[in-house]
């Protein structure tokens, strides 16, 4: 589907979210055959004609100014991340054939030596598409420690270990993996900040095969990521808090934060961190400790130049 196609979906959903009664509007006690709010009444909150609109949720309106689409934003009552995602849905899309192979994903060497930097803190480097491209001892032992430690490692022919399918991807991890599932107290948060991260990254990419694949794949094994992608709700995942159940170290709360390179098109550094002095701290300290490396094992290497 393209860009367009994600915009229509997109709007429909939004739309039929707000009742008239949110937005001030009186029924006056008349059936309606939709839910939410008609697409004339929309129009008007927005401030545009009834006949443009549904050319914009219909995908026949491609020039949409900024203006327009503000305007629309806020009759919809969209938070910042989702006003930024339908200026992205709506924008021009690229010139790039369906189906086109996506360039490579690699981990650029100041990520290399900044995941290196934080070996006594759990950390990932993650694909757009959230594979695992790298990842520290603690970071392996906190999100994976029932995974293989090379997990993220791999030749870069496609066919070979670390290609695209064989690496760990967190959304799998998330929806069909019972460990990853029981690791979050609070599962169905992770999984909805997972699925909203998803959506952002269809918008931006909506021509990349490898991601439709794995939304085909997660929509057809998980009903519940099937349900929660349908929602179409979209989240932007640069802090969050998770309470985790870990087998070795027992409950830690942890603060993820997630950083983009940038350019904003490179892959992301996740970390992991406690409040200092917390015992949730003193379980990091500990998983630290417990996945270092003993004397007689030679030195461990990310993945840091690999492709997916």
């Amino acid at each position: 589907m393209n860009k367009h196609g994600h915009l229509a979906e997109f709007l429909q959903a939004r739309r039929s979210r707000l009742r008239p009664e949110d937005v001030g509007l009186r029924t006056y006690g008349e059936r309606r055959r939709v839910p939410g709010l008609r697409r004339e009444e929309l129009a008007m909150l927005a401030g545009i004609s009834a006949p443009y609109y549904t050319r914009l949720e219909q995908g026949q309106s491609r020039n949409a100014s900024r203006e327009v689409l503000d305007a629309v934003a806020s009759a919809l009552r969209l938070d910042d991340s989702e006003r930024a995602h339908l200026h992205t849905l709506a924008s021009t899309p690229s010139r790039r054939g369906p189906g086109a192979r996506p360039r490579p994903e690699r981990v650029p060497p100041a990520t290399s030596a900044l995941l290196a930097a934080l070996d006594g803190t759990p950390a990932l480097v993650i694909g757009r598409r959230s594979d695992v491209l790298a990842w520290n001892r603690p970071g392996h032992g906190l999100f994976a420690g029932h995974l293989g430690p090379d997990g993220p490692d791999g030749p870069d022919d496609p066919g070979g270990a670390g290609g695209p399918g064989r690496r760990p991807n967190m959304a799998r991890l998330v929806f069909l993996d019972a460990h990853t599932r029981d690791l979050y107290v609070d599962w169905t948060a992770k999984a909805r900040a997972v699925v909203g991260n998803l959506r952002l990254t269809a918008g931006r990419y909506p021509d990349d095969p490898l991601l439709a694949a794995l939304i085909g794949e997660l929509t057809m094994r998980s009903r519940e990521f099937a349900t929660m992608w349908a929602d179409h709700r979209v989240l932007a995942c640069d802090v969050a808090d998770y309470e985790m159940r870990h087998p070795l170290v027992g409950t830690v709360t942890v603060t993820q934060q997630t950083l983009q390179s940038p350019q904003g098109d490179g892959p992301s550094l996740v970390v992991a961190t406690a409040e200092p002095g917390s015992p949730s701290a003193a379980a990091l300290a500990l998983l630290a400790h417990a996945t270092a490396p003993r004397k007689a094992d030679r030195p461990h290497h990310g993945a840091g130049t690999r492709t997916t």
